[in-house]
């Protein structure tokens, strides 16, 4: 080996992005960045308000002109930029919901030029999954929706907007998370469809997002026996090189999903996932929320180094990938130089947000049924609270509360969890307009149930829909197409028959 170790250990570094625990960077990154460290990434914990993330930004970028900021930033339900207060765009499932891809260039433009005045330069979106299968527990309002067509369209578009506005894009969860009821943060989900299905249907959004210049693709931890019956896509060089690099004709940086999640640590180990992730085309290893610590990105760094010299790891490969995230940071050196940075807004709000979020709203009304819009005066609101998706944040409120109550002063509201459900969920409703708050009603028999309840009781009842409409019940039914702050105000406004 040519190469001396210690520039195996610069290499090593330069392939990583991890996470790190505080509101400023702690020494070890800052020292990190100068000993070769390409990139970080950052979640809803490193968050204050956009003065303090973009101090943050400004203290790794003078460790590092070139770093790389990541953060997972979705807009919709899955928001770290505004965690604290849900987001004030609407997510993709809305977007699909409206099918304008000038609307969707639109918002992700805007949200892109907020975070490039933030420093953060590559975001883990859009979600290019198609969600084909109603049951899936992580994907749902994640994804433009079910069709292929649709989805590829307006994952393009985001791509475009996005990057027009100063920010990398990262088109995931490649090749396709969306047919699966498992979670790859918990288990190994399996794509069974074959390989016409996949071409189809999987591949579509993946496709137009490299025809739109996507900077980055995000593998899935997925087993796709179509395209390789042994390995998850994360560890498979027949899908990262053979399908993604050959195929489609992507050449730009490969990152893995966090590495530390079940659906591959749990079966090759925290650094063996890494090692065999690089061997098989990824270019960025992503440490996500759980290892974010000095100790954690050193075991990466030195199984790398060891990988390598134990000729389990090319030196070629490695040094391509370093390569390739160079490239990258390169990109996004120029992004920020080529356009005027958008001034600092103290409390952030997207107006193209909430007017995109109006426009996904969508009333569905029984013939000759009981419930009338607006409501006739202060409401009681039910909100059923399902389980928690691991990827939106335990921190980011949700539901009708808030606006609501801004627009009917003398609302109230109560929220169940499956475990503290009343036989009469409607019972301090009496006189009063009664609204239903459901997420993803479809999936969870014990929220049917309490629904039907509260119907039989208060035909009245309008229901709000949060999450996927697939089950439209009531006379009169509201679906926001996700639970963001721009979409419970969107829905407010029409329960209210006012803005």
């Amino acid at each position: 080996m040519s190469a001396p170790q210690g520039n195996l250990a610069s290499l090593a570094a330069a392939v990583l992005q991890p996470g790190f625990v505080g509101t400023t960077p702690p020494p070890w990154v800052c020292r990190w960045l100068g000993e070769g460290l390409g990139g970080v990434v950052l979640f809803a914990r490193n968050v204050v308000d956009p003065a303090q993330v973009a101090a943050l930004t400004a203290t790794l970028r003078a460790e590092r002109p070139d770093v790389i900021v990541a953060i997972d930033e979705e807009a919709g339900d899955v928001t770290r930029i505004e965690s604290g207060r849900g987001s004030s765009r609407p997510g993709n499932f809305a977007l699909g919901a409206v099918d304008d891809p000038v609307l969707t260039e639109e918002v992700a433009r805007d949200l892109g030029a907020d975070l490039a005045a933030l420093g953060i330069t590559l975001d883990y979106a859009p979600d290019a999954d198609v969600n084909s299968n109603p049951a899936n527990p992580v994907i749902g309002v994640r994804s433009f929706g079910a069709e292929p067509a649709l989805v590829a369209r307006h994952t393009a578009a985001w791509v475009r907007g996005l990057q027009t506005g100063g920010v990398a894009a990262c088109a995931k969860h490649f090749p396709g998370h969306g047919d699966t009821r498992v979670d790859s943060h918990h288990d190994l989900p399996r794509i069974t469809g074959d390989r016409a299905r996949l071409d189809t249907v999987e591949l579509a959004p993946f496709r137009a997002a490299v025809d739109a210049g996507v900077q980055a693709v995000m593998t899935g931890h997925l087993l796709v026996p179509a395209l390789d019956p042994e390995l998850p896509a994360t560890l498979s060089s027949r899908i990262l090189t053979g399908l993604l690099r050959d195929e489609l004709g992507f050449s730009g940086v490969v990152v893995t999903d966090a590495v530390e999640m079940r659906a591959v640590a749990g079966r090759y180990g925290f650094t063996g996932a890494a090692v065999r992730a690089l061997a098989a085309g990824a270019d960025a290893i992503c440490v996500g929320g759980e290892h974010a610590d000095e100790d954690s990105a050193r075991r990466l760094r030195d199984a790398i180094v060891t990988a390598v010299v134990a000729g389990d790891l090319p030196e070629e490969r490695l040094t391509e990938a370093a390569k390739r995230v160079g490239q990258l940071a390169a990109w996004t050196v120029a992004a920020r130089t080529d356009r005027p940075l958008r001034a600092l807004a103290a409390d952030p709000c997207s107006v193209v947000g909430l007017a995109a979020a109006r426009r996904a709203v969508r009333v569905t009304t029984a013939p000759a049924g009981h419930g009338t819009l607006p409501l006739a005066g202060p409401a009681h609101v039910v909100e059923f609270e399902p389980p928690r998706n691991i990827a939106i944040g335990a921190e980011t409120p949700w539901g009708l509360a808030a606006p609501l109550t801004d627009l009917l002063p003398g609302t109230t509201t109560v929220r169940y969890a499956e475990s503290g459900v009343p036989a009469d969920p409607t019972g301090a409703a009496t006189g009063r307009p009664l609204v239903l708050v459901v997420r993803d009603l479809h999936r969870h028999d014990w929220m049917r149930r309490a629904v039907d309840r509260a119907l039989a009781t208060r035909p009245d009842a309008v229901v709000v829909e949060l999450g996927v409409p697939e089950l439209v019940t009531g006379t009169v039914h509201v679906a926001t197409h996700g639970a963001t702050r721009a979409g419970a105000r969107a829905a407010a406004e029409v329960l209210t028959g006012g803005r």
